[in-house]
């Protein structure tokens, strides 16, 4: 599909990689163009490449993935450009979330390819930012789960969450490199135009907000950390103090267990009574002395609810 819009008139083509066999052949047709022709539908991932036509005006050219799951590697959208001042080709370009009414109200207002497709660009962008402000709610509702019921299920989800940013911050980088790209040819009258302007600040504040919840979500992880070892801590240290205290028990059990023929104790009227003693004033007394040592800290405290360590 062919169409001339903005106000100097430039040229915008869409095309399907399916079709583009069907094409008619043109006897002047630019060799890098040629070229990025037969690349399309061979690039599976983000690319970008500044090149020169033979006229030796500026062509950017490229592919670039502007959806992706967060689940499945394989599931995302990705559409190819070739960019001049006054001509757009994008190849692929499916993009059903866009109000394609009011982009080509807002793509009247350009002067050339470029500018058009900074507006484009950016319209991407306001789709990304409105799935962060999704995020930071899903993020906050995170927040204080780690508080209210800290345990391995949370710290599941903080890395899922981890995981999704990362996903995000893949997708803005190629965005952002494709802005400088434009920004190193200097395209006549874009650099210090109003598209190129929004889109970029556009891409900042992306950039600002992902790095700010990145620092968050690396806060969550550090405390879940220091959480996890905490309480590590204190179960080897429960375990290693009940070990102790039932010392006693074990070797008094073990010692009035052998079967040795002489054994003054098992004559004794009130032997079975003087070994419960033996064994209640041991154990005391080795807890006493643990106690007094400050070994058993706060095992002995109940866990306070919403706490992380009391």
């Amino acid at each position: 599909m062919e169409k001339y819009i903005g106000a100097n008139k430039w040229k915008w083509l869409e095309w399907n990689s399916e079709k583009l066999n069907q094409l008619p052949p043109s006897t002047n047709e630019d060799p890098v163009r040629t070229v990025w022709l037969k690349q399309v539908g061979k690039d599976k991932a983000n690319s970008l490449r500044v090149t020169s036509l033979a006229d030796g005006e500026k062509v950017i050219n490229g592919s670039l993935i502007f959806q992706q799951s967060y689940t499945d590697e394989n599931d995302y959208k990705i559409f190819h450009f070739f960019l001049t001042t006054n001509q757009l080709i994008t190849v692929d370009l499916e993009i059903t979330s866009l109000d394609r009414d009011n982009l080509n109200r807002q793509l009247a207002r350009t002067n050339n390819a470029v500018e058009g497709f900074l507006l484009f660009l950016g319209e991407l962008m306001n789709g990304m930012l409105v799935e962060i402000d999704q995020f930071e709610e899903t993020l906050k509702t995170l927040i204080w789960n780690v508080r209210k019921r800290n345990e391995i299920g949370i710290l599941e989800l903080v890395y899922k969450r981890r995981h999704e940013l990362l996903v995000c911050k893949n997708l803005l980088i190629p965005i952002n490199e494709v802005k400088m790209a434009i920004d190193e040819i200097n395209f006549p009258d874009v650099t210090d135009g109003e598209f190129f302007s929004c889109t970029g600040k556009r891409i900042e504040r992306a950039k600002v907000l992902l790095n700010e919840y990145e620092h968050e979500l690396d806060s969550l992880i550090n405390l879940e950390e220091v959480i996890s070892s905490h309480r590590g801590n204190e179960i080897m240290k429960t375990l290693t103090v009940l070990t102790t205290i039932f010392t006693p028990i074990m070797a008094y059990g073990a010692l009035w267990g052998m079967n040795f023929k002489n054994m003054p104790e098992l004559n004794w009227r009130y032997g079975y009574i003087f070994s419960i003693v033996m064994i209640i004033i041991s154990t005391a007394l080795l807890y006493y002395f643990i106690k007094n040592k400050g070994w058993t800290g706060d095992l002995l405290k109940g866990k306070k609810k919403g706490s992380f360590f009391k």
